[in-house]
């Protein structure tokens, strides 16, 4: 597959804001909880080129290599603290928001272990996240298998 366009040079205004959500997630979702929220929206979008990112991301920054596989999974699994299990949840509830909007036991089980501010930084994680991997997919953006 050939790469359709390159939306940072296309519409470089647009991406910026895009790569800004991304600079307010780091900046207010904690490391290890953000790779997660990122690799699952990914897995769920198809998105070859984000998987390999944040996957690769993920080992690089130390995490265990079975919580990574098991993300597909992950509520089958033991793996994940009670928080990376609402935030997956969330994330699952959010990137699908389509099928069934956001189920009220998702949302409470969020509130019973984050604060306001932390749902809602969550969220604007997803919604990053979710973005570019529409963009990704969309202009048929693949990993390198040289990198």
């Amino acid at each position: 597959m050939q790469q359709r366009l390159k939306m940072e040079k296309v519409a470089p205004e647009a991406y910026r804001k895009v790569l800004d959500l991304n600079t307010y997630a780091m900046a207010n979702v904690d490391p290890t909880l953000l790779e997660l929220v990122k690799l699952r929206a990914s897995m769920i979008n198809g998105c070859a080129f984000c998987v390999d990112m944040h996957s690769t991301d993920a080992t690089n920054a130390g995490e265990n290599p079975r919580r990574l596989f098991a993300l597909s999974a992950w509520t089958e699994s033991s793996f994940f603290t009670r928080e990376e299990r609402a935030a997956l949840a969330l994330t699952d509830a959010v990137t699908r928001i389509g099928e069934a909007g956001v189920p009220d036991a998702v949302w409470d089980e969020a509130r019973a272990v984050f604060s306001e501010k932390e749902i809602a930084d969550v969220v604007m994680a997803v919604i990053m996240m979710n973005a570019f991997n529409r963009i990704a997919v969309s202009t048929r953006q693949t990993p390198r298998l040289d990198a």
